[in-house]
């Protein structure tokens, strides 16, 4: 089964090895019609430390490394600064 990968932008860099990572979807609402925009935060693993708050990303699923972590930190997409 291939792993989710999600894009979003990094809305917290305090904790140790962990960025906080703000994913928003769109979807059309069924009965009005109208487009309807949903967001989730995810906890994603970051080995070195080298994402800032404001950076888009990519997060893939993994195993768990944490009671909040199953997600880890693919790439880059554009710098926040």
């Amino acid at each position: 089964m291939p792993k989710r990968v999600l894009q979003g932008v990094v809305v917290s860099d305090k904790n140790n090895k962990t960025v906080v990572v703000d994913v928003e979807r769109r979807f059309i609402h069924p009965v009005l019609g109208k487009t309807v925009r949903r967001s989730k935060k995810y906890h994603a693993h970051d080995e070195n430390g080298e994402y800032k708050i404001g950076d888009i990303v990519r997060i893939r699923e993994c195993a768990p490394i944490s009671k909040l972590k199953s997600w880890e930190v693919v790439e880059r997409v554009t710098s926040g600064q």
